[in-house]
């Protein structure tokens, strides 16, 4: 199993959870909220209103979301659909963790209580150079204040 930080449209309650929850795909399972270790800036760009963390360490905000434990099956789902990577890169990345639901061997209960995990993290150095001039957030929303809706692969 590997770990995955999730922070834009397949967090819970937003429009690719059902993805997570997919079976078919893999497995992935919950283990609590977190947010980013340095900084980054978080985007919501392009004509599809897709969110974004750009790889700039050091500029932004500390970017909330969530832990999941995924399989094999997953992880290559997600590669498939964040279009790893082209559009987005799969890194590691230090997240600490604000709420564990967590459960399992004692590596998992000693990482929780440190309170900081490596993660997996789909994140851009491949953007266009105004993206850097974009609003940061540091929560995603796809029905946030920001007016910015996701648009769904299949209403593209």
């Amino acid at each position: 199993m590997a770990r995955v930080f999730v922070y834009g449209t397949l967090k819970k309650g937003q429009p690719n959870y059902k993805y997570m929850i997919n079976t078919a795909k893999g497995l992935a399972k919950f283990q609590g909220r977190g947010r980013t270790v340095e900084k980054y800036p978080l985007v919501i760009a392009g004509k599809y209103n897709i969110p974004y963390m750009l790889n700039i360490p050091g500029t932004g905000h500390h970017v909330a979301g969530e832990i999941y434990s995924v399989d094999e099956q997953m992880l290559q789902f997600l590669d498939e659909f964040e279009g790893c990577p082209d559009m987005y890169q799969r890194t590691l990345k230090r997240i600490e963790v604000v709420e564990w639901e967590g459960k399992g061997g004692t590596g998992e209960s000693r990482a929780s209580a440190e309170g900081i995990l490596e993660c997996f993290v789909y994140s851009t150095t491949t953007y266009p150079p105004e993206w850097v001039g974009l609003p940061y957030h540091d929560s995603y929303d796809s029905s946030g204040k920001h007016g910015l809706s996701y648009v769904l692969r299949e209403s593209r």
